[in-house]
């Protein structure tokens, strides 16, 4: 439905009708010789006659064979009525509360619709203005690779790699450890937990009970009690004392430096191998937990989800000496600054490389408070982290209690 004539609005008078409105050009024009003295003849005969037939939409009026005075008359008062209409509907149209009172030909115009347009207007252009603003500020996030071929592929992810280990030069497993034993322990420690948790748990679990002989005599009690504060504690306390015992009756007390022989420990899986090989025993290997498995997906490394077949896509794009490293790399960056959740895409050394740009908070200022550890100014997860770690402004994390 349309909208009705604000209260007090003026009807359109008879003299701005359409009918009559249509009228004043015509007769303004063929007035203006009858009344300027101009001779008399058929051709004003015949335009009285037409004039007085506009001028006059309710009754019909006979044409006459002479211009009479009166029909001069009439011709000469409907001029000053349209002057009038004009000069009316005109001032209206300028003034803002008289609006919706006429229109040119009796038209009325909704008050409520003129504002309405007026503040559509202005908030178009105000998101005008907001998006140019935000094209000044924010860079434009960069292309996927669409039909990217093996060999470019393999190019790009070589080049984040390399820029990723000059971000994290000091990049190391976030475990607090002393020797393959305590490793593969605090390893499957950190499942469904933070490293953090787990650096502060270990010590007085290692504290007690310091080899796997000691370990795998251990009070189940005792231990779970220890292991509260990591989460899942009875299923963990199963773990490390059944692979404490594999390790002492089939292994001699100590951790083996094979793969096969490792994911034959209980709780000990091929993520946790790599781990212990590669930082242990100093065997290459490719660790795909949580971070590494979204990152090399955003980057478009791979599309498989399991991770046996993410461990093998990826380690076929690099030299098998770089494997242990660029878990290390990745995962540090995943912690740091490409999270789960609101990624800091602003903040970012490899958004020029990254598919996935623009996933996260892009506006520089805003990524840069999002960023963690010592990239944000915050303490690490390790109670004891490596020299280099700390001469690049990272700190020590505090114990557990500790505010």
């Amino acid at each position: 439905m349309g909208e009705q004539a604000p209260d007090g609005a003026e009807e359109p008078t008879k003299a701005t009708k359409p009918a009559a409105v249509e009228a004043l050009p015509g007769a303004a024009s063929e007035a203006a010789p009858a009344s300027s003295g101009a001779p008399r003849g058929s051709s004003a005969k015949k335009t009285a006659g037409r004039t007085a037939k506009k001028v006059t939409p309710a009754k019909k009026v006979t044409p006459a064979k002479k211009a009479s005075p009166a029909t001069k008359a009439a011709a000469e008062k409907v001029v000053p009525v349209k002057a009038a209409s004009k000069k009316a509907v005109s001032e209206k149209a300028v003034s803002k509360k008289a609006v919706s009172k006429k229109a040119v030909g009796g038209a009325r115009v909704s008050t409520k619709a003129v504002a309405g347009q007026g503040a559509s207007k202005s908030a178009a252009s105000g998101a005008g203005a907001a998006r140019k603003a935000a094209k000044k500020t924010v860079p434009a996030a960069p292309a996927p690779p669409r039909n990217e071929s093996r060999t470019a592929l393999v190019r790009r992810a070589r080049r984040i790699n390399r820029e990723l280990a000059e971000v994290y030069p000091y990049a190391h497993p976030e475990l607090d450890f002393e020797n393959p034993f305590q490793l593969v322990v605090a390893t499957v420690l950190s499942a469904q937990t933070t490293d953090l948790r787990v650096n502060q748990t270990t010590p007085a679990l290692f504290a007690r009970y310091p080899t796997p002989e000691d370990l795998a005599a251990a009070d189940p009690e005792e231990v779970e009690e220890i292991l509260r504060p990591t989460g899942f504690f009875r299923a963990k306390t199963k773990s490390v004392i059944g692979l404490s015992r594999a390790l002492r009756d089939d292994f001699g007390g100590e951790v083996p430096g094979r793969l096969e022989d490792l994911v034959k420990l209980p709780g000990v899986g091929r993520k946790t191998a790599f781990v212990v090989l590669g930082n242990a025993f100093g065997r290459p290997g490719v660790t795909v937990d949580t971070h590494f498995q979204r990152l090399v997906r955003r980057w478009q490394w791979t599309a498989e989800t399991e991770p046996d077949k993410i461990e093998k896509a990826v380690g076929e794009l690099f030299p098998k000496s770089e494997w242990t490293m660029l878990s290390h790399h990745v995962i540090f960056h995943g912690r740091r600054i490409c999270h789960a959740r609101k990624p800091a895409c602003g903040a970012c050394p490899i958004a020029p490389l990254c598919p996935a740009y623009g996933e996260g908070e892009t506006d520089p200022e805003k990524a840069r408070k999002l960023l963690k550890y010592e990239k944000g100014g915050f303490p690490g997860q390790r109670l004891n982290p490596p020299q280099s770690y700390l001469d690049a402004g990272g700190r020590p994390a505090p114990p557990l209690g500790a505010g």
